[in-house]
């Protein structure tokens, strides 16, 4: 049975979401599913903007047909090439055999790398950056937008509703519950959070490509923001658009301080926990600390996204930064992470690495200040590891200061 709603003028939702998925991508975890958006527009011409993921591309075809009403497909825009919005595409193309395909030339290379077998010549429309496709009274202009975080990818702004189609860009975690927009529900308490998980990690590595995506939405008179994903906007757009401005410069939300540690047995977990208390001794507020064992590593590089700055803890295993620890590092480090300022403190029974290690790998990221003292603990902590630990509590409060 279909499941559609009417967005604005001319423009119906036609998504679904998948409340099953329980790792995004096979990497992220999705607790409460993941909603993929798709769109039609009804005008002289018909369009759908985007498919779908196969795990919901039944429900797509239902609400489809009902849009339409009996009447044919004219286009789809592929402003994203990726599996989980290009699943249904051959289903398409049988379904409606006289359907023309609307996409950047990257995004035919892609889609016939995925579909070889599909005919792509005789049905495909090239597009580029300001090209236009007419349907009737609404009018789609393209923008590019490489990197967004694949290469292909073409932004859609319907000139006659104020409407853009962001493709990956300004999604969240999680299924919808029926309220399709952001003003329906408490965003900023419910969803802000996930909306970050995943703009830092799908999309957080390439910060400077969503600056010039930003730059270019800024010329338009935006009335909506249609994501593939998450809630839709019609209003305080603010809410979105700061954030990804934060998000995308890598400036963070708190001057405050976050701590990730990794423990083998308690104690430099103990250590976390003692600086986390010395700070907010202190005066500072909003000191979190994470376990980098326990905690998924999708919701840690969202943190340190959040945060001016970063403590990292960890104890030597195998003569290397315990394993959770280096996972983390490690993902920080290729989502280019930067303009952060870090502390270290290190635990070794025996031949301690962690901190020299640690020193070296976050040295990879651009415009990291490391804070001195950096604490190093033999086993479990001591009388003189606590003065170890204020004076890093001072070297933090005092550079917060600046």
């Amino acid at each position: 049975m279909h499941n559609v709603r009417q967005i604005c003028e001319d423009t119906w939702w036609v998504g679904a979401s998948d409340r099953r998925l329980e790792l995004f991508e096979n990497n992220y975890p999705t607790p409460e599913g993941m909603s993929y958006n798709s769109f039609v527009i009804m005008d002289e011409k018909t369009c759908l903007l985007d498919g779908i993921d196969n795990a919901v591309r039944d429900q797509l075809f239902e609400n489809l047909a009902h849009v339409l009403g009996g009447r044919p497909l004219d286009y789809l825009v592929v402003d994203h090439m990726e599996p989980d919005h290009c699943a249904a595409i051959p289903d398409l193309v049988r379904r409606y055999p006289e359907l023309k395909l609307v996409a950047s030339m990257q995004g035919f290379r892609i889609m016939g790398q995925f579909y070889p077998d599909l005919d792509v010549e005789s049905r495909k429309i090239v597009v580029k950056e300001g090209d236009t496709l007419e349907l009737g009274r609404h009018t789609l202009r393209f923008i590019t937008a490489p990197m967004v975080h694949w290469p292909e990818v073409i932004m859609s702004f319907d000139v006659h509703t104020g409407a853009l189609f962001s493709a990956d860009a300004f999604g969240e975690f999680g299924a919808l519950g029926g309220n399709l927009f952001a003003d329906e529900v408490k965003w900023t308490r419910t969803y802000a959070r996930e909306a970050r998980r995943y703009y830092a990690n799908i999309v957080g590595k390439y910060g400077p490509q969503t600056l010039a995506v930003l730059a270019k939405a800024a010329k338009f008179d935006l009335k909506y923001i249609f994501p593939l994903h998450g809630h839709l906007w019609r209003q305080d757009f603010d809410r979105i658009l700061l954030r990804y401005q934060k998000w995308a410069s890598y400036t963070p939300e708190y001057d405050s301080v976050c701590i990730f540690y990794g423990s083998v047995y308690g104690h430099t977990a103990n250590a976390a926990d003692i600086l986390a208390a010395k700070l907010a001794e202190r005066g500072l507020k909003n000191v979190r600390v994470y376990d980098s064992s326990k905690t998924d590593v999708s919701e840690l590089v969202s943190r340190a996204f959040q945060y001016s700055t970063l403590v990292f803890a960890s104890s030597t295993y195998n003569l290397d930064i315990f394993d959770g620890m280096d996972h983390f590092v490690q993902d920080l480090v290729k989502h280019n992470m930067r303009n952060r300022t870090v502390a270290i403190i290190e635990n070794g029974s025996w031949s301690p690495q962690a901190g020299a290690l640690l020193k070296q790998r976050l040295g990879r990221m651009s415009n990291v200040q490391i804070l001195d003292p950096m604490v190093k603990i033999k086993s479990s902590v001591t009388e003189d590891d606590v003065e170890q630990l204020d004076a890093l509590a001072d070297a933090i409060v005092e550079d917060l200061a600046r």
